[in-house]
């Protein structure tokens, strides 16, 4: 099973430390530096979900040409991603977030290099037509949107038109809500949910009205996650439409870094599969329980979502 991951690729690199005093010359920590990791970040790591539930990823986006774009290629080729659809762009950075952290993960700052200024040129007709052969290929389209210049109207429509009947999910960043008019199924946080209604999300009638509102303006099916609340579903394919709120299982939050990515990838897996979008949402609330457990931005396994995941 083929799923298109479309969107901002990132590397994440962590600067690990110990600290153990404050500096004299600002009242700031002292990191005293052990070592580096480097994870996929962004699309990069919706990708990643993708390839841990046992589908293909086909990773299509931007980066430099740059060191940080060599390490962000390696990354995907050692799990089996390929990166021929990456676009090198000269003169613009490859995503990267540092942050230096505490041996015991606590953040002490981060620093981003990036470029959120949309492509030009003849960049924009080698991503266009990547974007069109990878929905092509695939049985599920993701759209993972960090507002850094990937997912632009032009790659939004270039990925409906090749779309055929293959659900187009979409993890949004941009507060205008119908930017994304036409898609399958719009995942927002509550905060973005908030910030596209211009309403406060404080009880589950708030949930309600913002995801029908989302859905007029856009045409998808919403699904809002909402914390430690769970997620709120509005499947307007449905008949009667369905209004659901889903409880959260997580038991305890080391780190909510990706949840959103492992959100969109297990509900892609779902729907590409013939799932009812009302339980791909449960699956994705399942794994979005799992993934907050773990340190960064992490993937989840079909074996830890259970048996019931694994229906093929």
């Amino acid at each position: 099973m083929n799923i298109a991951v479309i969107g901002d690729l990132m590397l994440d690199h962590f600067v690990i430390g110990r600290v153990d005093r404050i500096s004299p010359e600002a009242p700031v920590p002292v990191v005293r530096f052990e070592k580096d990791e480097f994870r996929l970040g962004g699309a990069a790591n919706v990708a990643a979900n993708v390839q841990s539930l046992d589908a293909t990823a086909l990773v299509v986006g931007v980066v430099g040409a740059d060191d940080t774009a060599g390490t962000l290629r390696q990354l995907l080729r050692d799990r089996g991603l390929s990166d021929e659809r990456l676009i090198a762009v000269q003169g613009r950075p490859t995503t990267r977030k540092v942050r230096v952290v505490t041996t015991r993960n606590q953040q002490v700052a981060r620093v981003d290099y990036e470029d959120e200024a949309p492509l030009e040129g003849a960049a924009v007709d080698t991503l266009l037509a990547a974007v069109r052969a990878a929905c092509q290929a695939s049985q599920a389209i993701i759209l993972s949107d960090y507002r850094k210049g990937v997912v632009t109207p032009a790659v939004i429509a270039a990925a409906r038109s090749a779309a055929g009947t293959c659900p187009i999910i979409v993890d949004p960043k941009v507060p205008d809500a119908a930017r994304y008019a036409g898609v399958t199924v719009l995942t927002p946080n509550h905060h973005e949910a908030e910030l596209m209604t211009g309403t406060r999300i404080k009880t589950a009638a708030d949930a309600r009205s913002a995801a029908r509102t989302l859905h007029a303006a856009t045409g998808a099916n919403i699904l809002i996650t909402w914390g430690e609340h769970g997620m709120w579903l509005y499947d307007a394919s449905a008949t009667p439409a369905i209004d659901l709120h889903i409880p959260a299982t997580a038991r305890e939050v080391a780190d909510v870094t990706g949840a959103g990515d492992t959100v969109v990838a297990s509900l892609a897996l779902a729907l590409a599969r013939g799932d009812s979008l009302s339980d791909a949402a449960r699956l994705a609330n399942r794994a979005a329980g799992i993934v907050v457990g773990k340190f960064g931005a992490a993937t989840v396994t079909l074996g830890e979502l259970g048996n019931g995941a694994m229906r093929q």
